[in-house]
C-alpha cells in the first residue's frame, strides 16, 4: 500500500447537469486569442495563425457556485468568458461549460513585454470559475457568448466568430499533448474584456449551457 508523507489533495471536479457523478479534472488548457475582434483589442493580428495554448492548474477551478478572491499582486484583474470543452475517453470532447479565465492583466502585460511565460498572469489560485457541464453535443454551436458585470453587458458575441472551432482546437492541442480523460479547454473569449473589483457580480452564459454565477471576493 502506497504511503504519503501527507494526505493527497482531493481530486478537483465539475458537477454534470442531470447526472450524479461529476467530471474529475486533469488539466486544464487555454487557448489565447481565438477571436478576432479580441485579438485586435489586444494588439495583435487576427489572422488564422495556429492556436497557441497556455495552462492554468486543475486546482485553479472554482465551481459550485463558489466565489473567487481578488487575487494578490495585481491592480487589474480582467474577466474573459469562454465555451469550455470537457474530454473524455480517446480524446474526443464528452460535454461544455462555460468557464471564466481570470486573468492579472497587469502582469501579463509585463511578461509579454520582457517574452517571460504567463504562469502568474494566467495560472493563479482561483482564476478558472466553471460551470456545470453539459454532455453531449454543444446545443446551439453558433450561439451567443455573454459576460455581464453587475448586469451591464460587457462581451456579447456568438461561437461562429471563433477563429478556430472548438474540434479543430481539439485537433490542434492532441498534436502537442496526449489528451485524457478529464482535460478541460477553454476554447479563448470574444472582445470586450476589461477589469473586476471586489464585490462585482459575474455572469457568463453560453447559449444552451446552464449559466455561470460568481461574486468576487
Amino acid at each position: 500500500m502506497t504511503s504519503f508523507l501527507f494526505p493527497p489533495a482531493p481530486t478537483v471536479s465539475l458537477p454534470v447537469v442531470g447526472d450524479a457523478r461529476r467530471f474529475p479534472v486533469r488539466r486544464i488548457l487555454c487557448v489565447g486569442q481565438n477571436y478576432a475582434a479580441h485579438a485586435r483589442e489586444m494588439g495583435n493580428d487576427p489572422t488564422r495563425q495556429a492556436p497557441f495554448f497556455f495552462s492554468k492548474p486543475a486546482d485553479a477551478i472554482v465551481t459550485d457556485g463558489g466565489d473567487p478572491a481578488y487575487p494578490s499582486a495585481t491592480a487589474n484583474l480582467h474577466y474573459e468568458v469562454e465555451l469550455v470543452a470537457a474530454i473524455g475517453e480517446g480524446g474526443a470532447i464528452v460535454g461544455w461549460a462555460v468557464g471564466v479565465d481570470l486573468t492579472r492583466r497587469d502582469l501579463q502585460a509585463q511578461a509579454k513585454e520582457k517574452g517571460r511565460p504567463w504562469d502568474a498572469a494566467k495560472g493563479f489560485d482561483q482564476s478558472a470559475p466553471c460551470g456545470p457541464l453539459t454532455l453531449g453535443a454543444l446545443p446551439e454551436p453558433e450561439g451567443a457568448i455573454v459576460l455581464t458585470v453587475n448586469g451591464e453587458t460587457k462581451q456579447s458575441s456568438t461561437l461562429a466568430e471563433m477563429i478556430w472551432n472548438p474540434a479543430e482546437i481539439v485537433g490542434k492541442a492532441g498534436e502537442l499533448w496526449a489528451l485524457q480523460p478529464g482535460d478541460l479547454i477553454f476554447t479563448g473569449t470574444p472582445e470586450g474584456v476589461g477589469p473586476l473589483v471586489a464585490g462585482d457580480v459575474v455572469e457568463a452564459t453560453v447559449a444552451g449551457l446552464e449559466t455561470l454565477r460568481f461574486t468576487v471576493r
